[in-house]
């Protein structure tokens, strides 16, 4: 008999069980990452507006270079600086992820949630990319440390939400699903170095 049914715990709470603990300090990490990068970033770019001159920390070239990108409207999407979207969402993942490390088990309406955050952070982050290297044509570091987290974070979450069977359906029993983020992220390193090969040649021959 499930002590769990014995014990009168919800059946939803009981389903939303806690995955692995890795998908957790993904989060944790993830989350936390992304906050300190998305507060170095709203640092200097309202010092960039307060004094044009101004050169940012992570403007290292011509292609590395997050002062091209701060003087573009994509930095400002939805009418305010984009780290201004970091700095209230990531906290957010690392805080559930150290609940998750911790052995909480979240009800399941908070992985869909988690689910959907992600999925719009992706997206937004691919949109990034793509104004990035087609349209600006300059690459922003600590822009791309965000790029590795919240694609990070995207895959960890659907993992844990379909090995779990949140997101309906029976839990599927995923197995080398490592090799998937590996090939996601060596993608985007050759979309960079197909859009600069002088500068990626010039780092490997430095």
């Amino acid at each position: 008999m499930d002590t769990r049914v014995a014990e009168g715990v919800d059946e939803p709470v009981a389903e939303a069980a806690a995955p692995a603990r890795g998908v957790g300090a993904v989060l944790l990490a993830g989350g936390l990452v992304g906050a300190v990068v998305s507060l170095l970033l709203l640092r200097d770019e309202l010092a960039l507006l307060a004094d044009p001159t101004f050169v940012p920390s992570c403007s290292v070239d011509p292609v590395l270079s997050c002062g091209t990108i701060m003087k573009t409207w994509q930095a400002s999407l939805l009418g305010f600086p984009n780290p201004v979207i970091g700095l209230v969402t990531f906290p957010v993942a690392a805080a559930l992820g150290a609940l998750v490390l911790g052995g909480v088990a979240l009800p399941r309406w908070t992985w869909w949630g988690l689910q959907a955050g992600t999925t719009l952070g992706l997206l937004f982050v691919h949109w990034l990319i793509v104004q990035s290297l087609a349209v600006i044509h300059a690459l922003c570091p600590w822009c791309m440390v965000a790029w590795v987290a919240v694609i990070g974070m995207f895959w960890a979450v659907t993992v844990a939400t379909l090995r779990a069977g949140h997101l309906g359906g029976a839990p599927a029993p995923l197995r080398g699903h490592g090799w998937g983020l590996a090939a996601w992220y060596l993608a985007i390193v050759v979309a960079i170095v197909a859009t600069f090969p002088a500068w990626a040649a010039g780092l490997v021959g430095r």
